[in-house]
């Protein structure tokens, strides 16, 4: 293998290393919006990556979708799912398992 192949496929590896890392960040962040507005735990303050594919966006472009699932809970007592996709670094669905509301 050439240096310049060497090269390109450190730096590719490079920028896909930081990109999941800033996409993860802020897969968490909303996931932790989301259980806030909705009165829910956000149980171990973390989200798991659990899929990725190269998708194209409304625009065309080509893009990562990235989906991640994390657990919460409405009474602290259970622990139940819930799933995250993004397109890119946007936010494409959000799906909570369903939970009884407590007032």
């Amino acid at each position: 293998m050439d240096i310049l192949a060497l090269l390109f496929l450190l730096a590719a590896s490079g920028w896909f290393w930081y990109d999941s890392m800033r996409v993860l960040e802020i897969a968490r962040n909303f996931a932790m919006q989301a259980c806030r507005e909705s009165n829910l735990q956000f149980l171990d303050n973390t989200v798991a990556n659990i899929g990725i594919a190269l998708v194209r966006d409304p625009s065309g472009h080509r893009v990562l979708r990235r989906s991640y699932r994390f657990e919460f809970s409405e009474t602290g007592n259970s622990r139940l799912e819930a799933r995250l996709i993004l397109q890119g670094d946007k936010i494409e669905s959000l799906f909570f398992e369903p939970y009884q509301i407590i007032h």
